[in-house]
């Protein structure tokens, strides 16, 4: 969701920039910054901003820069008035000198007033194009981290298929392992007590059924493969990614603690791993 767009025109003697800046979010969460006489287009921008970039902590900046000419100032005269007397009165009051108050009256508040500038349907037209341009460029951006983001899951998910491919040649070892260090244990506690073969099968059986890992394994593979058919949708959806991501993982950490096997342990820690990155890189994912 990171992304910049940059337009800048001149309109008469005004030097316009936007700017369109995005950081990662869940939702929306747009500030503009803009000159009061173009706020009641404010409503209209926003509007336009969010059906483009849809989410994301957004900032639009529009500066405006002129060349000196666009405003001309003048002294309040009747504020400078008042103030002048109620300075007299105070010279009198104190018993001080009031000879020359000018440069104190100068930088009295509202001494100064300014022609107020308001813009017209022709100047936001120019304003509202270099948005449009700024959001494209922002857009633009965003596509070419898309690219380098999809080229990142994908080699991700491979990671993550091939280690998992690998689970089942560890399987019949992995069960060998655990029937011998259970007989290993019964022996050693049990020892010089007559051990009902026929009832330790049973249990063995049991045991084994509880860690049976072939349900994981099936739910694994689809999460796998519907990662990818969602990044190859059309349309972005980093938020189902993130969920996708997250079921991936449940079923990954459930391979860890039924595994009982050194190998295959080994196997689960190298797709927790490619996971970790593609959890980092999926809050960056519309």
């Amino acid at each position: 969701m990171t992304g910049f767009g940059k337009a800048t025109g001149t309109y008469q003697n005004k030097k316009i920039t936007v700017e369109i800046k995005s950081l990662n979010s869940k939702n929306l969460d747009l500030y503009v910054r803009m000159l009061p006489q173009y706020k009641e287009h404010e409503i209209d921008l926003r509007k336009y901003i969010a059906s483009q970039l849809d989410r994301g902590k957004i900032e639009c900046n529009i500066n405006v820069e002129t060349n000196g000419e666009a405003k001309s100032y003048s002294i309040n005269k009747e504020v400078a008035g008042r103030y002048y007397a109620e300075l007299v009165d105070l010279g009198a009051y104190l018993e001080i000198p009031t000879n020359d108050v000018l440069a104190t009256l100068l930088k009295m508040p509202d001494i100064f007033s300014s022609e107020s500038e308001e813009a017209d349907e022709k100047e936001w037209e120019f304003i509202f194009d270099l948005v449009k341009q700024a959001t494209q460029k922002h857009i633009d951006f965003r596509n070419e981290e898309g690219k380098a983001l999809y080229d990142e899951f994908k080699t991700r998910i491979t990671n993550i298929s091939n280690a998992f491919e690998q689970v089942p040649n560890f399987e019949k070892a992995r069960i060998e392992d655990i029937k011998n260090r259970i007989e290993s244990n019964l022996e050693e506690f049990a020892s010089g007590t007559k051990v009902d073969k026929n009832r330790f099968e049973q249990e063995l059986i049991y045991y084994i059924e509880k860690i049976d890992i072939a349900e994981e394994k099936q739910r694994l593979a689809k999460h796998l493969e519907y990662f990818v058919e969602v990044m190859d949708q059309p349309k972005s959806q980093g938020k189902k990614l993130g969920f996708i991501s997250q079921e991936i993982g449940r079923e990954i950490n459930t391979l860890g603690s039924k595994s009982y096997h050194s190998e295959m342990q080994k196997l689960v820690v190298e797709m927790k791993d490619e996971l970790e990155k593609i959890k980092e890189q999926v809050l960056n994912t519309l």
